[in-house]
């Protein structure tokens, strides 16, 4: 099953958000970690890359740790 934008719809993209933050419910909260979920239900951004700019996120915040040659400083 694919994730990807282009392959769902917006009430799957809602489901797949909210079993993955472990709601009960759809709308429980799509917001977490400091990755806002409704950009990707709303067809904005991909999940990896809401991902991929969390990660480089905490690396900015934490600079003594491992930097990833993904993420541009």
């Amino acid at each position: 099953m694919s994730i990807l934008i282009k392959d769902t719809t917006k009430e799957e993209r809602e489901k797949i958000v909210a079993e993955a933050l472990g709601c009960d419910f759809v709308g429980c909260g799509f917001e977490s970690a400091g990755i806002d979920y409704q950009l990707y239900i709303d067809g904005k951004k991909e999940l990896r890359e809401l991902n991929m700019e969390a990660d480089c996120g905490f690396e900015v915040a934490f600079p003594e740790e491992n930097k990833s040659a993904s993420c541009i400083m």
